[in-house]
């Protein structure tokens, strides 16, 4: 067996279709995923697919390799990622979703749950997985399993609503850019029925992505939708990436709305529920945040980036809400999985709820400015960063950690975050301060050390 490392990612699996990934691969990857979850006496996996022309195939592959060890198998069929944890949250059965997100089209791959939506990651059953199959999964000799369908969008979209309640909104128009991904499928069930007059874009659901990539956190695929929005004189802009988990807004003027200003909106949104509960924010997101959270009775929780330190750290805290800068939004009472869809109904909500425009809302939840993911490709990442840690950590009153890369910051109160990429040699700079100049010079003072 070649060497998987490659396609085993530290939160999913992910390569190439017909060169990394193929139907006997998968199958084993299914194999291997039910002798793993068999250890929790599992009664079914549940399988759910994006709209890539490979993704019913694959799944099909990964259903066999379940059955062949003897579990049963629950085929939602077309699903958003987040459909698929609220299957696994609401049957609590181990689940598998067939998706290569924003990646484009000749990717494909397997985001893997445990019951309850639990997530699988490199530390959690991935490589246990990976090392399974690249050993040989063993037979099993006893009764193979079976393969039945369920259609669980209905029970998901009235979960959903069930927890924003949105009924007694005024009435809000609201452009969504679906990106030819799950969006398309899940929204207009979704918003049945709510107060909401939709403008829907590029809804039809096309794995090769015609329009534009499925990926809003490029600034490139959200024109369109800014255009939209402006055009049709909207309350607001969604868009949603590949496999809508991740959803981005855009207010009525066509601006993009930082994610750390949804994270904010929502935890208050949440704290009113629950005073005095746990948010965690990853150490990306405003400073604005942790302000906010404990301006408003919350304990913030701060975090390394990833879903997988994000699922962990709200298990071992009971937190309420977790946000990241990536627009990843996570809820206690979705199973502490992320859905930018709940996210989304919070913002309509918290709209509808008011007379203002939705610039105006979201205004008193940005406070900073910021640069944005900035990368830089360099030979040696670990020297690069120890060149900027010495550079600053002399500074008088600089505070530097390293809790997930390095973060410096410095007495004015403007901080910036380096990190190494884990599959490229890039190093990735975040910096936020209190105005566009301030952030500009802090930008080209580090860069001029990582770029040396």
């Amino acid at each position: 067996m070649s060497d998987l490392s490659a396609i085993v990612k530290a939160y999913d699996i992910r390569g190439v279709v017909g060169e990394q990934l193929n139907a006997d691969l998968v199958r084993d990857f299914g194999a291997a995923f039910a002798l793993l979850v068999k250890l929790d006496v599992p009664t079914a996996v549940v399988i759910g697919h994006d709209m890539r022309e490979s993704s019913p195939g694959l799944a099909a592959a990964f259903a066999d390799g379940v059955t062949s060890q003897g579990l049963d198998v629950i085929n939602i069929g077309l699903a958003s990622t987040d459909q698929l944890y609220f299957a696994s949250g609401s049957l609590n059965l181990p689940g598998a979703m067939f998706t290569a997100s924003h990646n484009p089209a000749k990717y494909n791959g397997i985001k893997l749950c445990r019951a309850g939506a639990a997530p699988v990651g490199q530390d959690s059953g991935l490589a246990e997985i990976r090392d399974t199959v690249s050993q040989g999964v063993p037979e099993f000799a006893g009764q193979r399993g079976s393969v039945t369908e369920r259609d669980v969008l209905a029970d998901y979209a009235a979960h959903l609503r069930k927890l924003v309640d949105l009924s007694a909104n005024r009435r809000l128009k609201v452009v969504v850019d679906a990106g030819n991904g799950m969006g398309g499928h899940t929204v207009p069930t979704v918003f049945d029925g709510l107060p909401i007059d939709l403008v829907p874009m590029y809804f039809e659901l096309d794995g090769s992505f015609p329009n534009h990539e499925a990926n809003p956190l490029d600034p490139k695929n959200l024109v369109d939708l800014q255009a939209k929005v402006r055009e049709t004189g909207a309350d607001a802009g969604l868009a949603f990436d590949g496999d809508a988990d991740r959803c981005f807004v855009v207010d009525e003027r066509g601006e993009p709305v930082p994610p750390s200003a949804v994270t904010a909106l929502v935890a208050v949104r949440e704290l009113a529920k629950e005073p005095g509960g746990t948010i965690i924010h990853n150490l990306i997101t405003s400073q604005a945040v942790p302000e906010i959270v404990r301006e408003h009775g919350g304990q913030p929780v701060r975090t390394r980036v990833g879903h997988s330190f994000i699922k962990q750290e709200m298990a071992t805290t009971d937190a309420i809400f977790g946000g990241e800068h990536s627009a990843h939004y996570y809820f206690r009472d979705f199973w502490k999985a992320d859905t930018g869809m709940l996210a989304a109904l919070h913002v309509l909500a918290a709209l509808g709820e008011q007379a203002g425009p939705l610039s105006e809302l979201t205004a008193q939840y940005s406070r900073y400015a910021a640069s944005g993911e900035i990368n830089s490709t360099v030979d040696d990442q670990v020297a690069r960063q120890v060149a900027v840690k010495d550079a600053f950590a002399g500074r008088s009153g600089a505070l530097v950690d390293e809790l997930d890369g390095l973060t410096v910051r410095l007495e004015d109160g403007s901080w910036f975050n380096l990190r190494a990429s884990n599959t490229e040699p890039l190093l990735r700079l975040n910096v936020e301060a209190a105005d566009e100049q301030a952030v500009r010079a802090l930008t080209d003072e580090v860069l001029a050390i990582v770029r040396d």
